[in-house]
Formats: structure tokens, C-alpha cells, sequence
């Protein structure tokens, strides 16, 4: 029958979509608007003078290696301390890091550019820019005062994770037993304050019950900036597959955690076995428990991660794309994206996975996991344009 050619053309080319290729990755890179949610790189600029111009041997992120990444837009995290700064510590350190990200954006007019929206992601682009965006990590930095969350939302902060290892006043974090029953009175106004503001509430490091109340109080979506598959690798930092459907039913987006003990959980028992690594570790952090000079304290820091990696060596890069998988299989295609969390999870990443260089790896078994290219492009960057939009248009 003349329609078999023609079945065995469209099988043939079917086959061929499936697979990675060099001009098929290139192809999707040129096309995709590729924004990571979660980068951590803030620390160094702000204590090591690390310019972002330089491409150094140490850390994920800096311009050479973003441009071979193909990134359009990246979130720097403004994180504090939760037990080493007591709640004024921590505004301060909050609005020193904005400073020092946004000066060294101003250092570097020909190849960064400031953003605070979806549109200006895209127009950074066009004009051979990457835009750099922040988000404040931890609520504990507002010092229960909406005036605080609004200057940081005014100075260009376009999230707030609301909890980090601790909790805050008015929060529950998914790492410590439950105090306030997820968010108090006040919490909620928090949450309703960022939905006025155009602010996306990230709900990573959140309690499970946290997570269900700002569902239920916030109007707009929410988003999780760094936070992988529960069923997959069991850390209480990990979206369980209810969460993932709520997430997606709020339209809003999860942007998977690169890291490899939030990635493999054989990883993260082999890695509390490493006991004298830990105490190498906790002394260091000791000789600056507050941060500011860490001239010292990351080059050491980084030796010990180096013997940890000697040690465990690196999950393989599949484990990564497991939990892409599985999350669009649950949450569906529009909710999921990148929140590699370079920077802030040491050298902990998986093989392949090593810097912000890498992206086209994760491209490349994306496509040879079966996804299509609009699909690759909405991860990407394509469904968290989406959910900034549709924050924005939210606000009041």
C-alpha cells in the first residue's frame, strides 16, 4: 500500500526528534528564553569582590560561562543567615547584598542589565544582554514589617522564598518541627502584600502545612524557585506529588534544585557519613560566623568540598533529569523549570551538571528523554515568563 512509505517517513522522523544532536541543541538554545530561578553566587560578590566578568576555576556562575549556557536571565539569591544575624542583622546584610548585585551589574553595562519583569528578560536578550534579577531568600530578612518587604520589592526583588531553615514569626520551615501551624494571621498578609506588589511568593523551604495555606491565600500563583521530587528522593525540601498537582492547579511553576542530595537520596546517607569532612566544615564556619571577610573562608571552604567530591564523586547526570520527568509526568508540562541552585549548594551537582555552562547537557538528555523542542522551551525559561506574567497582571 502506497501509505506505508509514508507511515515509515513520519516513524523515522519521530525517531529522530527523540534523540539529541549538536544542531538540535544549538537550534533550542537559540530559541529558548532560558531563565534559572535560584543562583547563589550573591555571597562571593558581596564578601570575595568576585566579578562576574571573569571566568574563574571556582563556582557555577559568571558571564563567560553564562553566555556558553546560553542563559537569558538568572536570579541571584539574597540569602541571610537565619542563626548567625539577629532580625535588624539580617535587613542590613539584606540591603548590603542588593547593593553589591546592583553594582556589579552598573560594573558591567555592555553584557548585564538590571530587570525586574518578564518583558524586560526578553528585551535584555534582544539586546545581547543577560538579565540578572533578585529574590529575596527567607523571610526572616522583613523583620515582620511589610515597609521592609516593599523596599526590597522597590529596589528590584521579584520573590521572597518565605522561610529558610528556620522559622520565621509568622511561618513554619520544612526543616524544623512545626511551631505556628503553617502561616499565622500575619503571615498571611504577607503573602497577600507580595500578591498586591506584583512580588512571586516562593514556597520552597516551606513547611508542608505553610505550602497549603499560601495556596489557599494567595490570588495569584506561586512558585517553588528550588525544590525537586519527594517520590524520588525523600528531603522534607522536596515537592511531594500532591504538591505538585496543587502548585500546577494554582498555575503556578516549580523550578527543580540541581543539588545531588535533594536529587538521590543514597546520596544524602552516604554524605552524613562524612563525618570529619563536617567538622572541617563546621570549623570554618565558625571563624566567620557572620560572613563579610570570606577571603579565607571560601577558598577553605572549597577545599573540603573538593575532598567530599574525591570522596562520593558525582550522581550521574540521569538522576537530574528523573526529576524533570517526574515532575511534568504529575505537574504537567506548563509547571516546571529551572532552579539549579548553583552557588549555594557548594559543588554538589551532578556529573555533567558542574556549572551554568552545562545547559546544553541538560538540553541534550532532555531530548533523548523524548521531549519536544517546545516543550525543552517552555522548562527553560518559557513557564517562568509565563508565571511572572501572570503575577504581574495579578498585582493591585
Amino acid at each position: 500500500m502506497r501509505t506505508t512509505p509514508i507511515l515509515l517517513l513520519i516513524a523515522i522522523s519521530l525517531a529522530a526528534q527523540s534523540k539529541s544532536d549538536p544542531a538540535r541543541v544549538a537550534r533550542v538554545l537559540s530559541q529558548a528564553v532560558v531563565v534559572d530561578l535560584h543562583d547563589d553566587t550573591t555571597q562571593m560578590i558581596t564578601d570575595e569582590a568576585y566579578n562576574l566578568a571573569e571566568q574563574h576555576d571556582f563556582g557555577q556562575i559568571d558571564i563567560p560561562r553564562m553566555k556558553v549556557g546560553h542563559v537569558a536571565g538568572l536570579f541571584l539569591s539574597i540569602w541571610t543567615d537565619t542563626v548567625a544575624f539577629t532580625p535588624s542583622e539580617a535587613v542590613h546584610r539584606t540591603l548590603l547584598q542588593i547593593d553589591s548585585v546592583r553594582r556589579e551589574i552598573a560594573r558591567h553595562p555592555a553584557e548585564l542589565e538590571l530587570a525586574t519583569t518578564a518583558d524586560q528578560i526578553v528585551a535584555a536578550r534582544q539586546h545581547g544582554h543577560i538579565a540578572m534579577l533578585m529574590g529575596v531568600e527567607g523571610g526572616h530578612a522583613i523583620d515582620s514589617d511589610l515597609a521592609i518587604l516593599r523596599t526590597y520589592y522597590q529596589l528590584g526583588a521579584r520573590y521572597m522564598t518565605l522561610t529558610h531553615t528556620n522559622h520565621t514569626p509568622w511561618a513554619d520551615t520544612s526543616s524544623k518541627p512545626p511551631v505556628h501551624n503553617g502561616l499565622t494571621d500575619f503571615g498571611r498578609q504577607v503573602v497577600r502584600e507580595m500578591n498586591r506588589l506584583g512580588m512571586m511568593v516562593d514556597i520552597s523551604h516551606v513547611s508542608d502545612k505553610t505550602f497549603y495555606d499560601v495556596l489557599a491565600t494567595s490570588a495569584a500563583p506561586v512558585i517553588a524557585s528550588h525544590s525537586s521530587c519527594r517520590a524520588l528522593a525523600n528531603a522534607p525540601r522536596n515537592m511531594t506529588d500532591d504538591m505538585l498537582r496543587a502548585i500546577a492547579a494554582k498555575n503556578g511553576v516549580v523550578h527543580i534544585n540541581f543539588y545531588e542530595a535533594f536529587l538521590d537520596g543514597n546520596y544524602a546517607s552516604r554524605l552524613k557519613g562524612l563525618t570529619a569532612e563536617a567538622a572541617e566544615q563546621a570549623a570554618i564556619d565558625k571563624k566567620t560566623p557572620k560572613f563579610g571577610d570570606r577571603s579565607n573562608y571560601g577558598p577553605e571552604s572549597r577545599k573540603v568540598n573538593a575532598k567530599i567530591i574525591a570522596k562520593l564523586g558525582r550522581v550521574p547526570l540521569s538522576k537530574l533529569l528523573d526529576h524533570f520527568e517526574h515532575a511534568v509526568k504529575v505537574a504537567g508540562i506548563d509547571h516546571v523549570g529551572l532552579g539549579s541552585d548553583f552557588d549555594g549548594v557548594e559543588d554538589a551537582l551532578p556529573q555533567g551538571m558542574e556549572d551554568i555552562s552545562k545547559f546544553p547537557n541538560l538540553v541534550a538528555g532532555l531530548m533523548d528523554r523524548g521531549f519536544s523542542d517546545a516543550d525543552i522551551v517552555k522548562i527553560l525559561g518559557g513557564n517562568t515568563l509565563r508565571v511572572m506574567r501572570d503575577v504581574e497582571k495579578a498585582a493591585k
